[in-house]
């Protein structure tokens, strides 16, 4: 499936989301995963220490990436006007080696995770910011669904 992530295009096989260590995530990490698990064509793959969605169809993923804004959006209204503001952006990471694996040996895959920062305090005020990795929600591009010419130390 092609699929625009604001502006970059994948060809990909499959995009998952992921809620790692549901029993530790934050309020806003579970609400980022039940948006997208709300959505029709979706079922989870609910475990004991990692939640899974597998998404295979490109309007499900425009759906899912509108539903993670939304609940962005409205985490952000909730700030206090005036003396708080609140941000987020996605980083995205990956690794590979020439043959197209990442350290661990799978196919190379994009991995998204969500930041989120607080600014507190007036104009007056020095800048009391701070960053938070949302550590326990991400997603996963995956790359081709074909493996690489060769597998490494093979």
């Amino acid at each position: 499936m092609r699929v625009d992530f604001y502006g970059l295009a994948f060809d990909t096989p499959q995009i998952t989301f992921h809620l790692w260590s549901p029993w530790r995530a934050a309020e806003l990490e579970h609400r980022l995963f039940q948006a997208v698990r709300s959505l029709p064509n979706t079922q989870a793959d609910v475990g004991p220490d990692e939640w899974r969605i597998v998404l295979t169809d490109s309007k499900t993923w425009r759906a899912a990436l509108q539903a993670v804004s939304r609940v962005l959006k409205g985490w952000q209204e909730e700030a206090n006007p005036g003396s708080e503001r609140r941000i987020w952006r996605w980083l995205l990471e990956a690794d590979t080696n020439d043959d197209g694996y990442d350290h661990t040996g799978e196919p190379l895959s994009l991995w998204g995770f969500l930041r989120v920062s607080l600014e507190r305090g007036g104009p007056e005020d020095p800048d009391k910011g701070e960053d938070i990795d949302l550590q326990g929600f991400g997603l996963r591009i995956w790359g081709e669904a074909s493996p690489p010419r060769r597998r490494p130390n093979s």
